[in-house]
């Protein structure tokens, strides 16, 4: 073989292999929030690279080969009172908000999970139910039946957030059914009357069907919102043997007979308890109707949500509500605590959402009812007029909802009392890791994943979502 021959193979073969050395590098992006709010939920502009080597110091090992639960999606509440504010902006104002909240272009945040509530929640400015009577009378054939000031605001904020997301997740939840149903015939506490069990079944089968009718497909409900807690107003005490005798022998026959496939969803409350959601799937004639359970986080350690798992593995878990604020007009911005608290935390404990509350409200925090309303409920959003300011319930939930699409799935990866994160690959196989830096100082660490090192550098109380 002449020299020229074996110049022309030899280069070829380099050229080759820098290709393939070239065809395995593996680029990452960052999406970064600062504490002190120099950036807010911002692409960086120079992408990281994973390079070969040891790593030196504190590592996240990212491995996808160990997975976990499903993800159905990150969102908020859109209570009625979120959704009041939003129908009254201008057209075009709305429709920015939306997109900017729902789509997943450009700096769109892209939510994909929301909750509603069936009839009034305390965030609305009045307590309404779908069939009120007037004190004294009843309705048991249902025939008053209207999803009436729903129609004003939710159903027309739902059917814009539609055309932008055609299969964003719904679930509702009812905190109240019509006094006229409940022992104390107020809106506030009382328990459902025993000889109403049927009838409250039909309701919310008709709730569902009404929403259908109006191009709204509700996933799942919640049997009720917080049944521990009657003080709200609207508001029920449920205890655990009413959930379970109202699911085994009302709501899961009547959602059988109606043809329906909305999930059930037990408990709904706080992870103090969670004794309430696994004393209904011991009961075999209820759980057989029911799809998980619900966790809010105002009570109890967010570990209780694994408790429920390993009791109940076939069962899935939700995380339905956590009201997420900060002191208004402050210098820096706390991202770190709600990322590591509901966003990793429910996540690493199965999990298969993130639902934070509320979406909206005014600067006065408002609407919220009377005699037991939320008078310090921030919305991830605060909307005055046309006017949108963002609070740190948005940046949270951005940091998961962009990129964590539904249809991921939870893989393994170590965490650390400072270092706090989760990892997720997605339908597309992308690998998402968010990591919140809860120490005292800045901290440098390396991400590793099939054997490659990126080296990166988080500043106290900031929050990365790093993609690849």
């Amino acid at each position: 073989m002449n020299t020229q021959i074996k110049s022309i193979l030899l280069g070829a073969l380099l050229l080759g292999s820098a290709a393939t050395i070239n065809a395995q590098t593996t680029k990452a992006s960052l999406w970064l929030t600062k504490a002190d709010r120099s950036v807010l939920f911002e692409q960086q502009k120079e992408p990281l690279t994973f390079k070969t080597g040891e790593a030196g110091g504190t590592t996240i090992t990212v491995d996808d080969k160990q997975h976990y639960q499903p993800i159905d999606g990150f969102g908020f509440a859109l209570t009625g009172g979120s959704a009041m504010h939003i129908i009254r902006m201008s057209a075009g104002s709305r429709a920015a908000l939306l997109k900017n909240l729902f789509a997943v272009t450009g700096n769109d945040i892209g939510i994909s999970y929301l909750r509603l509530s069936i009839g009034a929640s305390d965030l609305n400015e009045k307590v309404f139910s779908y069939d009120d009577m007037p004190n004294g009378q009843t309705d048991p054939t249902l025939k008053h039946f209207d999803l009436g000031p729903d129609k004003t605001d939710v159903i027309p904020v739902m059917k814009q957030i539609l055309a932008i997301n055609p299969t964003i997740k719904i679930l509702g939840s009812p905190w109240s059914p019509p006094a006229w149903m409940k022992t104390n015939n107020d809106t506030r506490g009382g328990r459902l009357k025993p000889d109403c069990y049927p009838v409250y079944a039909k309701y919310l089968v008709k709730y569902i069907q009404g929403m259908k009718a109006n191009g709204i497909n509700i996933d799942a409900i919640t049997i009720q919102n917080e049944p521990l807690h009657p003080g709200n107003n609207p508001s029920l005490l449920m205890v655990a043997p009413d959930e379970a005798d109202f699911i085994k022998n009302n709501l899961g026959p009547a959602f059988k007979a109606a043809g329906i496939k909305t999930k059930i969803i037990v408990y709904d409350h706080n992870a103090d308890r969670p004794d309430y959601p696994i004393s209904i799937l011991n009961d075999p004639a209820a759980r057989k109707y029911v799809d998980g359970s619900g966790f809010h986080l105002y009570g109890g350690d967010i570990s209780a949500l694994t408790d429920v798992h390993n009791a109940h593995p076939d069962k899935n878990i939700y995380f339905t509500e956590q009201m997420t604020v900060e002191p208004e007009n402050q210098s820096t911005i706390n991202i770190a605590w709600p990322v590591k608290r509901l966003i990793i935390g429910a996540t690493r404990n199965w999990s298969r959402n993130v639902l934070e509350w509320n979406l909206a409200a005014d600067p006065e925090y408002k609407p919220y009812t009377d005699r037991g309303g939320c008078p310090m409920c921030q919305g991830a959003v605060t909307i005055d007029k046309n006017e949108v300011k963002k609070n740190v319930a948005y940046y949270s939930v951005a940091h998961a909802s962009k990129f964590v699409r539904p249809g991921s799935v939870r893989i393994a990866s170590n965490s650390s009392d400072t270092l706090p994160n989760v990892a997720f690959k997605t339908p597309d196989g992308k690998k998402v890791l968010i990591v919140a830096n809860t120490g005292d100082n800045a901290q440098d660490f390396n991400i590793k994943y099939q054997g490659k090192i990126l080296a990166v550098k988080l500043d106290k109380g900031s929050v990365g979502t790093y993609i690849w």
